[in-house]
């Protein structure tokens, strides 16, 4: 039976791949992923046989490894982060079953979520959702009634993929969604570029952050209402009592 690793690289550094994810790909003939993911491991995996395909090009990718696997090869299928969050280890699956003598092994890896958590302080300790803004895939009326229901519930909220050329005001829309739940001066953060060159990180309130510019390489963390900042650093209790 041939095999496939869909392996979660971690927000950026080689240093916060885990070391599961790292003995998969040493073990891998070919490695295969989004161009922006492949170069962040090729220096540290020289000796490997490397594949591309664009974004936008998911299908092409998994149809890709599958075809390799098929031809003898171990492969890697990597993603960013994990590889279940946002990744591609559904959408292996679902193409998986054209190729039922290849075995699927899921690497987990740190998530922007967990990565940009370390570097604000502590904003996730308590219950917190994630949600996207992008609508390529999910209708806006969607994430807009995910949106109200988790800050009406008080959840801390993680946003990935909070802007882009197309999308330039859907943090601000975001924003004002949450404001309908949440009060201006509730405690967020945001952290471009994690665990990469050009690592940056900020805490400000609801009402700063819906006026602040973000990319697509921005996580922005939304607190609940116990979140507080204590020396400079995002920091949710673990729960309501004896706060």
């Amino acid at each position: 039976m041939s095999k496939i690793y869909v392996v979660g690289i971690g927000p950026g550094a080689y240093e916060e791949m885990t070391g599961a994810a790292v003995n998969a790909l040493n073990d891998s003939d070919v490695i295969i992923g989004y161009t922006v993911y492949v170069d962040l491991v090729k220096e540290h995996f020289a000796e490997k046989e490397f594949m591309t395909t664009p974004m936008t090009k998911e299908v092409d990718r998994c149809v890709l490894a599958f075809e390799e696997a098929q031809k003898g090869k171990t492969v890697s299928m990597i993603c960013s982060g994990d590889a279940g969050v946002y990744g591609m280890a559904g959408l292996m699956y679902e193409v998986g079953i054209n190729y039922p003598d290849t075995e699927l092994e899921i690497i987990p890896g740190v998530t922007a979520a967990t990565g940009g958590a370390a570097v604000l302080g502590a904003p996730l300790i308590h219950d917190f959702c994630l949600i996207s803004l992008s609508d390529l895939l999910t209708p806006w009326e969607k994430i807009e009634a995910r949106l109200l229901g988790a800050s009406q519930a008080d959840f801390v909220i993680c946003l990935y993929n909070p802007s882009s050329r197309k999308r330039h005001d859907y943090l601000q829309k975001a924003c004002d969604l949450m404001l309908r739940y949440k009060a201006p001066e509730t405690v967020c953060g945001i952290v471009s570029n994690i665990a990469r060159e050009g690592q940056a990180s900020q805490v400000m309130t609801l009402k700063e952050l819906r006026d602040t510019q973000v990319d697509m390489f921005t996580t922005v963390f939304i607190g609940n209402s116990q979140t507080k900042e204590i020396n400079g650093k995002m920091v949710t209790p673990r729960g309501y009592r004896n706060v």
